[in-house]
């Protein structure tokens, strides 16, 4: 299997081939019904809200309050889909359920409890923000400001504000990461049974972060939303797929049952392999084909766990190297993959 794998993908073409494919590979089987958290950069009782990131970036926050990341709060609970999900599923709401909150909305604990604040804010991609926020904000002492900041303060400051838990933008593949933990759903009952799809099979990193949803006005003091430039977006697009293979494949580590959830997630790490496989003919970067390499060895097949989770860890390791290591400068060939802006979403 380790080398039939990259083989086989090299030849396929359309997805009711790598349906085939992947539903001859995988044995019916069951397990019991896991748990899923909150995302691990968004633990509940370091959670201080939207309004704590608002009093410096309230232009990024505007932007925010006008896409659906936020408009969830609201409308999820009214979805009639949402509601067909959580009867299937024998849920009470959708405010009401890990099953649902975890994704769909930011948690915050308050007592003993965690309750639902907001829809995904800032701190669900960014990180729960009170270990950080205070470095985040100190500019170089009572009387420093952002405009008086040294350089080297600034990458010091930005370096303690992340190891104390912020996912800061520099990092292309932890925001990548919390992006794919919810746009490809960790949860094979809420697809089988409560009829969820597997995921945003759509997703591309570069068309989802440059549309609706970019907030970039850091650099213009919260004048202007700006577009990435072509170094970064070259970049971002590898990591996207690098980590698209990742969390599909970690998804399909989850699949008991030879049924939609497995054979969706596995179809979608199959058609991601092809399409890396694709760009690494042309690139032809290190970490890119350490990554296939690493995919080439998975044994993509039901209660497989142990081996996918080690395939992805790997994929993962080489993912957040070529992240730190990449220069854009260097990688004018990915400009004929990256989407359009009238692509961006």
């Amino acid at each position: 299997m380790q080398n039939l794998l990259l083989s086989v993908l090299k030849r396929l073409k359309s997805p009711v081939s790598l349906v085939a494919l992947f539903g001859a590979l995988f044995i019916c089987a069951t397990a019991p019904t896991r748990v899923y958290a909150q995302p691990p950069q968004c633990d509940p009782a370091s959670v201080l809200s939207y309004e704590s990131c608002a009093k410096c970036h309230g232009s990024e926050v505007r932007v925010w309050k006008q896409t659906p990341h936020f408009k969830t709060f609201e409308q999820l609970a009214r979805d009639p889909k949402a509601s067909e999900i959580c009867n299937n599923l024998g849920l009470r709401s959708v405010k009401r359920s890990d099953v649902c909150i975890n994704c769909h909305f930011t948690l915050q604990t308050k007592g003993d409890r965690d309750k639902p604040i907001s829809g995904i804010s800032c701190e669900s991609c960014h990180g729960a923000a009170a270990d950080w926020l205070e470095v985040h904000n100190d500019y170089g002492g009572n009387t420093g400001t952002k405009e008086t900041e040294t350089e080297e303060h600034r990458d010091e400051r930005l370096a303690l504000s992340t190891a104390y838990g912020m996912r800061n933008t520099r990092d292309l593949y932890l925001i990548a990461s919390s992006c794919y933990h919810c746009h490809t759903v960790p949860n094979e009952e809420l697809v089988n049974v409560g009829g969820h799809n597997a995921g945003s099979m759509d997703f591309e990193l570069v068309r989802w972060s440059q549309g609706q949803i970019r907030h970039n006005f850091l650099r213009s003091d919260g004048q202007e939303n700006a577009v990435s430039g072509i170094e970064r977006l070259r970049v971002m697009y590898v990591v996207g797929l690098i980590a698209d293979l990742e969390f599909s494949t970690r998804a399909t580590a989850n699949a008991t049952q030879k049924s939609t959830y497995g054979l969706a997630v596995a179809n979608r790490a199959a058609k991601t392999a092809t399409k890396l496989m694709q760009l690494q003919e042309t690139i032809k970067v290190a970490e890119v084909e350490g990554v296939l390499a690493a995919f080439s060895k998975a044994d993509l097949r039901t209660n497989n766990e142990e081996q996918l989770i080690a395939v992805a860890d790997a994929i993962r390791q080489l993912g957040q190297e070529f992240a730190v290591n990449a220069d854009g400068a260097e990688l004018g060939l990915v400009d004929s993959f990256l989407p359009t802006p009238d692509q961006y979403k």
